[in-house]
Order: C-alpha cells, then structure tokens, then sequence
C-alpha cells in the first residue's frame, strides 16, 4: 500500500519558517515525483512545488519562489519543502501526493495517492 504522511505544521508569526516532510512508503521513491499542494478555506487546492526524485529537477509556483525550497533524502523516502518569510496568505492545509501521469504543470488530476494534509497557519 502506498502511503505518504505529512508533518511539521503549526502556528506560526509572520515573517517565520516551517519546514514540512513528506514521508513516502509502498514505492520506489526514485522513480516518482512528488508535489506539494495547498488548500485554504474557500479557494481552490493549488500546486506549491514538485521535485523529480531520479533527477533532483524541481519546479516552483510563482507565489513560492525564492521563499520555498523543495528537497529530498533518498534514504529516507522523504521530500521536504522548507517554507520562510511566511505571510498569513500562506495560511492552508498542505498535501503532499505522487504524480502518476506525467505532464509539465502542476495539475491536480494528475497526482495519486494523496497524504492526509498538515496544517499551516501564519498570524499577523
């Protein structure tokens, strides 16, 4: 059975860090890659970043770029995304899931199976 388990949300002020883990098992983690999504109340699930494990190549949403970093340990079958300067707008449930149909965007369709999601939340 394939399972990936989310961890590392929480409270946090504006201006601070999180780093979230994505724990990946029943796969052979290089050959997949891994996405990070996000949903807030009331707006639709949005991809964050997608790193490709075999390769290490990594794609970011606009509104990540140069605050989020994706990364990955092999060892551990595990992807990271470390998150710093957060603003309450990055206030949402984060998922990681496997992609299993390749496609150059970030679709959500196109991702299976799903982790439970962690919760961030950024106060002002």
């Amino acid at each position: 059975e394939v399972q990936l388990v989310e961890s590392g949300g929480g409270l946090v002020q504006a201006g601070g860090s999180l780093r979230l883990s994505c724990v990946v098992s029943g796969l052979n983690f290089n050959d997949h890659a891994i996405g990070w999504f996000r949903q807030a109340p009331g707006k639709e699930r949005e991809g964050v970043s997608c790193i490709l494990n075999s390769e290490g190549s990594t794609y970011y949403a606009d509104f990540a770029k140069g605050r989020f970093t994706i990364s990955n340990d092999k060892a551990k079958n595990t992807v990271y995304l470390q998150m710093n300067s957060l603003k309450p707008e990055d206030t949402a449930v984060y998922y990681c899931a496997v992609q299993s149909r390749l496609n150059p965007e970030m679709n959500e369709a196109d991702f299976s199976p799903w982790g439970q999601g962690t919760q961030v939340t950024v106060s002002s």
